[in-house]
């Protein structure tokens, strides 16, 4: 056992579930026949909930997620911060 002490970010669970919940939602656009990155982007530039589709109730989901936490994770996930 090495003596280094572990540190664990306060958002790294927050932007596993965000990560999950964006997964789940891009699924369904993209099963329902969506670009997904495009609706994506609109329904965050907006926050129009009718840019997600209802199917397999990603648009619920997705309004869980706090627009500003969706986007420090995004960004924090493009940086690798």
């Amino acid at each position: 056992m090495s003596g280094e002490t572990a540190i664990f970010s306060i958002h790294d669970k927050k932007d596993y579930e965000i990560h999950e919940i964006v997964q789940q939602v891009y699924d369904a656009l993209k099963e329902k026949g969506y670009n997904p990155v495009n609706q994506l982007v609109g329904y965050i530039l907006s926050e129009d909930p009718t840019y997600i589709t209802t199917y397999k109730n990603a648009r619920s989901m997705i309004r869980k997620v706090d627009r500003d936490d969706l986007l420090q994770a995004m960004l924090r996930s493009y940086l690798n911060v």
